[in-house]
């Protein structure tokens, strides 16, 4: 016999199960407004398969983005953009190597292998993005003394690229940010939007990340800690 607990539970499975599938997904789904934009992050060939600095299965983040775009009339697309000789790179340091670390005014810097130079292929962004309605695009890093992961902020935290007064220029709320990668550009993004006083949504399976020594749990964490939310893109409403 069933008892009183298992009747409760099968009375609350039923009861779920009546609700239309309907509202259902309507209370699960997002759906942007005049009052949302779309940052896609550094979606450019050096990190794209074949590239310099190639974020292991980059590449799947094209299709997402393409598809979750057409739900927002508000879209803002950056490039990395860096001089030849730039401060991140391992190459501009005398026997450093890509992924070490070193100290700058500015705080701790990785370094990386040469990347998105400006004026080369590596720096252009993906041929297969579709993104029509994009109005902006923010390049960032092209100051040579100076690394820039954020789309708002330069890694020294003050110097502002701009994208914070265009956004509240076109009253922008809400910002859902996508690209490359999780972990360094995607995440700091979401951070300094955050302190932008943005409502800030991370999609997560339209991003990827590097995951360099830990990396990729800690932007994570960081992120929930200030209030970004993680979300799939399956989680925003987009019209056929």
């Amino acid at each position: 016999m069933l008892d009183r607990r298992q009747i409760l539970a099968a009375l609350g499975t039923t009861a779920l199960a009546s609700l239309a599938p309907s509202a259902l997904f309507a209370a699960a789904t997002i759906k942007p407004d005049n009052t949302s934009a779309l940052l896609v992050i550094d979606v450019q060939n050096c990190f794209l398969p074949g590239g310099s600095l190639a974020v292991k299965e980059g590449e799947q983040v094209v299709p997402v983005i393409n598809r979750i775009a057409k739900a927002f009339s508000n879209v803002v697309m950056t490039q990395d953009w860096h001089t030849p000789g730039h401060v991140s790179f391992a190459s501009a340091h005398s026997g450093k190597k890509p992924f070490e670390t070193i100290d700058l005014p500015y705080g701790k810097q990785v370094l990386w292998p040469d990347h998105c130079v400006q004026g080369t292929d590596g720096a252009s962004l993906s041929k297969d993005l579709s993104i029509p309605q994009a109005e902006l695009i923010i390049r960032k890093g092209f100051h040579k003394d100076v690394d820039s992961y954020s789309a708002f902020l330069e890694a020294d935290g003050k110097t502002s690229t701009g994208l914070a007064g265009y956004l509240k220029g076109r009253k922008i709320k809400r910002v859902f940010v996508a690209g490359l990668a999780t972990d360094f550009c995607v995440a700091w993004t979401a951070l300094d939007a955050r302190k932008a006083g943005f409502e800030v949504y991370v999609v997560e399976d339209a991003c990827r990340g590097i995951d360099n020594q830990g990396s990729l749990a800690k932007a994570w964490a960081d992120m929930a800690k200030a209030g970004v939310k993680r979300i799939q893109s399956a989680d925003i409403a987009v019209s056929a």
